[in-house]
């Protein structure tokens, strides 16, 4: 959900022009941020993701609203490690038992946000903290005490904010009443982080033999980097132990950065009826509270100080997302560059195996000298092979065995090529992806290590069109009037057949023809094309034969490595330099905050 501004508490105070670009560029990094996803499993994406996580929630619970609400009352979150006496310290400021406190814990399980009246239109709408629902409470005229009042209901996703209004607390300043930052239950601490993520200012309550507890420490030194003003209570002192514990306490706020945290003790003593402090033990954290309510300035300097912290904090997350988002654009690219490398080889390789000669061995040389009738044709070839362009014809003139024949073997040998290589490529790819975190958490239990379903078929069928367009150039070249005797004489199938020789046995363009390859048979089909088309013209027919095949060959391994390369695009790795961008703008209104 993105931060809203509430039309009931901006009605009256319009946002000023600088204000307002500034919401500009928040949005904007908000939606950027919103877009970000980190798909793929590289180191830096799991902290990377809570960033996201973090930063959204802090645009939208608090930067965005406070910066379209610039004079809106401050927000005072009161928090604490379990059992520091949050609640009791809240009650006591206001003079009333409004908020719960017992023994059993998770205590404080419903937020309550206390304000005065003449504020509620501040807090009633979705300003801040606009993912959490308003529920208005009351304050009972005969309030339970605290002893008999036990915990509040339970409430594992707690999704609302209860909303009370007391004449005691000061108009200008609220105060938020939030669970255990160190609470046995999850979402108890989620919400906690949340509230004071929200907060202008916080009221943290500790005790006397807690202080050192490492979980507070941690918020308070997050604090300090955000350069939040922060008010420390330390509760339950004995009397004897106040002063030092109170320099102790001191030193360790100076060494952490925070020693213009103001500081409060609340001495030990026992409660009254309705569990309330003596009015006298919090007086100096009320005195300072309604002094800070009542200076308009002094709230706004609060605000302004908090507002650019936070703004900073946003940026820096931002620049380490950016970094993460980077990292997963370098292993998308590394993974595709994998794929596309190891099935590049592979067409290479099939490449090379249809112009050396390896293809005419076998079953297709078998077939073709069956075809052509290799002994005759090659004592004529000895004797005179000048005159051999005339004799060919006659040559022909028999019922040679059907080329056919012929086609059907290259086709499957060609067929057996393209199966392996296409198998390889899979098997190394599939290897290869599995080494990297991302490639083995996008393949996951997937076997891709072989050729996809129905490959076979799909080569071969492959292979058929480029032979059929093969014999469609040969059609096409032999409409001539002076070659067209010829090549019916000779069958569209019989000088296809001797074209597919002539190809598989190029290796080097169209001048390199291996004489002595599989007996002379790339000879023979060279001479018999030679004879019905012309020399030039068998040069470009071979030419445009290979083309094609390289193309037919392509588009066939293209579809196989887009089995891998779906898994890319189905996650959408992005670009970190947009978020770079962002962080740099949030950087400089955060220095003119």
């Amino acid at each position: 959900m993105t931060a809203n501004e509430d039309p009931a508490a901006t009605r009256q105070t319009p946002v000023p022009e600088g204000a307002a670009r500034a919401v500009e560029a928040l949005e904007a990094a908000r939606a950027e941020l919103a877009e970000t996803t980190l798909p793929l499993a590289v180191p830096e994406a799991q902290e990377a993701r809570q960033w996201i996580r973090e930063s959204l929630a802090q645009l939208d619970d608090y930067v965005i609203p406070r910066y379209r609400s610039l004079d809106a009352p401050l927000l005072a979150v009161v928090g604490g490690s379990t059992g520091a006496g949050k609640s009791t310290l809240v009650n006591a400021l206001v003079g009333y038992p409004v908020t719960r406190s017992g023994a059993i814990r998770p205590t404080t399980r419903q937020p309550i946000l206390l304000h005065h009246p003449r504020d509620a239109e501040w807090f009633e709408g979705h300003r801040i903290l606009p993912s959490l629902d308003r529920i208005r409470g009351t304050v009972s005229s005969n309030p339970v005490p605290a002893n008999q009042a036990g915990a509040a209901p339970d409430a594992h996703a707690i999704t609302s904010l209860v909303l009370v209004g007391h004449d005691s607390v000061p108009q200008g300043i609220a105060l938020l009443d939030a669970p255990d930052v160190d609470s046995i239950s999850d979402d108890n601490r989620r919400l906690a982080g949340q509230l004071l993520a929200a907060a202008d200012l916080w009221v943290f309550v500790t005790t006397a033999n807690r202080y050192a507890d490492a979980v507070p420490w941690r918020l308070l030194l997050g604090a300090a980097s955000r350069d939040i003003t922060v008010a420390v209570v330390l509760d339950r002192v004995p009397p004897a132990a106040e002063e030092e514990v109170r320099a102790d306490l001191k030193a360790m706020l100076d060494r952490q950065g925070l020693g213009a945290a103001e500081l409060f003790v609340v001495p030990e003593s026992a409660l009254d009826g309705l569990g309330m402090l003596q009015e006298e033990s919090v007086e100096g954290l009320r005195q300072w509270l309604g002094a800070l309510a009542a200076n308009a300035a002094g709230r706004a300097e609060v605000a302004r100080r908090t507002l650019n912290g936070a703004v900073k904090a946003v940026s820096v997350r931002l620049e380490g997302i950016a970094e993460a988002a980077s990292a997963q654009d370098a292993a998308a690219h590394e993974l595709r560059a994998i794929c596309v490398q190891e099935y590049e080889q592979a067409l290479s390789r099939i490449l090379e195996a249809t112009k050396d000669g390896a293809l005419l061995r076998g079953e297709v040389l078998a077939r073709w000298q069956d075809f052509v009738g290799t002994g005759e044709f090659f004592r004529a070839l000895e004797q005179n092979i000048g005159r051999m362009r005339d004799r060919v014809g006659a040559f022909f003139r028999g019922e040679p065995a059907p080329a056919v024949k012929v086609e059907t073997a290259i086709e499957t040998g060609l067929q057996a090529v393209i199966l392996d290589e296409a198998a390889n490529a899979a098997e190394n790819v599939d290897r290869r992806w599995r080494s990297e975190a991302a490639g083995r958490h996008l393949l996951g239990a997937d076997d891709l290590s072989g050729t996809s379903e129905g490959f076979d078929a799909k080569s071969a069928a492959g292979i058929r069109s480029w032979q059929e367009g093969l014999m469609e150039m040969i059609r096409t070249q032999g409409q001539g009037k002076r070659t067209q005797a010829r090549w019916l004489s000779f069958g569209v199938n019989g000088l296809g057949a001797a074209l597919m020789v002539v190809v598989f046995s190029m290796t080097a363009g169209l001048s390199g023809l291996e004489i002595g390859i599989a007996g002379g048979t790339a000879v023979v089909g060279q001479k018999l094309l030679e004879a019905v088309f012309g020399e030039d013209a068998v040069r470009r027919l071979a030419q445009q034969a290979r083309d094609d095949l390289h193309t037919q060959c392509q588009r066939l391994l293209d579809d196989e490595r887009q089995r891998f390369l779906d898994r890319l695009e189905a996650v959408h790795p992005r670009s970190g330099n947009q978020l770079a961008g962002h962080a740099k703008t949030l950087r400089r209104l955060a220095g003119a905050a």
